[in-house]
């Protein structure tokens, strides 16, 4: 059925993606249709029995260094102390995504969400102090397995100048399995994440924020397959004033750590190109990044705009690449198609005599972004693994 789509989704990127897994991995260059789905499926799946074609074959073609899970506070992430202790060159480290742990828009489902928190740090979380002990736990925990990175999925940044509402009563009103006012979920969603990100200082780890997606848009579909099946879109959300705010009530305190924001709507991403430039203190080579175009933006258009505008508002030779977000074992071409669209913007500007033909030097420029600056910033290692 996919072979009888594909041709139709000429001009998609899944119509590049996918030609450019069956040729990376499988050595096909065919172009898939109906007509030859049989062979191209019999082929797949003769390669898929060999041992170069595991999991772990497939990164090894693809030269991957470092795999990144995405991992709930409540993940008890034995699956990391396992292949930790197999001694393999590919380094697997857990990723901290404590969205549910301020999903307060939903008392009955935050309350069987609580349980389990608490079941894995052994106390019952009755207060919102505990709730922060419960976190700092699970990130100390996560720390000891490898753990240097957190990533957190909102519409938006939040931010509040004084302190406007209890967040010991939200939590009371929550637990009691009353729904909050909109300001009152935004802010116990500001102040957990104002709290983390704290937490994430003092660890060294790096944080970054997914902005801007509007998720769940079809209730009839939702109740049919449930959330992330593909109903959800681009959002048009106020980004700046509450990004700014947060960013600066860190920063005041000089506990803002290494950060990523990644923008889902390409209105923002002159927003997004400046915002970064304000916190960027000295400490660290780029330490606030635009991340790269994901999602809806992670495709030829998308990413031409973010790179431009990266390189008009900022510095691209500091940018740390691309993100492969896709959970697919078979998603690494996607990197490719990320550095031949690099590569095009490059080569077009030394055509029309923007930037000097300096192969040594220009080449140097699209290895950082494309590997060392990403390896230089982000502090894995097997020897942060302390069990």
């Amino acid at each position: 059925q996919w072979a009888k789509t594909l041709p139709y989704t000429m001009r998609n990127p899944l119509y590049h993606w996918s030609h450019l897994e069956l040729k990376r991995y499988f050595g096909i260059e065919d172009l898939l249709a109906e007509s030859n789905a049989t062979e191209i499926y019999n082929q797949c799946s003769s390669q898929l029995k060999q041992d170069a074609f595991s999991t772990q074959g497939l990164l090894a073609q693809m030269k991957v260094k470092v795999v990144c899970t995405t991992d709930d506070p409540i993940d008890s992430l034995d699956q990391h102390v396992a292949f930790h202790k197999q001694g393999t060159d590919l380094g697997m480290y857990p990723a901290f995504r404590p969205d549910k742990s301020y999903g307060v828009e939903n008392p009955t489902s935050y309350l069987t969400y609580l349980a389990s928190l608490g079941d894995s740090v052994g106390f019952d979380i009755t207060s919102y102090e505990k709730l922060l002990e419960a976190l700092s736990a699970r990130i100390e925990y996560f720390h000891q397995r490898g753990c240097r990175l957190s990533d957190h999925g909102l519409e938006q940044l939040y931010f509040f100048e004084e302190n406007e509402f209890s967040i010991d009563s939200i939590f009371k009103q929550v637990t009691a399995g009353e729904t909050p006012t909109q300001q009152e979920i935004n802010y116990f969603k500001y102040n957990t994440l104002l709290a983390l990100c704290k937490m994430y200082h003092a660890k060294g780890w790096v944080q970054q924020f997914h902005l801007g997606a509007l998720r769940n848009t079809n209730d009839r579909s939702l109740r049919m397959l449930g959330p992330d099946t593909g109903f959800d879109s681009i959002g048009d959300f106020n980004q700046a004033k509450a990004m700014a705010g947060f960013f600066n009530a860190l920063n005041s305190e000089d506990q803002l750590c290494k950060t990523v924001i990644y923008n889902l709507n390409p209105r923002d991403n002159e927003v997004f190109a400046t915002m970064i430039g304000n916190y960027n203190d000295g400490s660290v080579r780029g330490k606030i990044q635009f991340g790269s175009g994901w999602w809806y933006l992670d495709q030829k258009d998308g990413m031409e705009k973010q790179i431009n505008t990266l390189s008009n508002m900022g510095l691209i030779s500091c940018f740390i690449g691309m993100l492969t977000d896709s959970r697919s074992f078979l998603s690494y071409p996607r990197h490719e198609y990320f550095r031949r669209i690099l590569c095009n913007l490059f080569g077009q500007d030394v055509a029309n005599g923007e930037l000097p033909w300096d192969e040594k030097w220009l080449g140097g420029i699209i290895s950082d972004i494309c590997y060392h600056n990403a390896n230089d910033y982000f502090d894995f290692s097997p020897e942060n693994i302390q069990v």
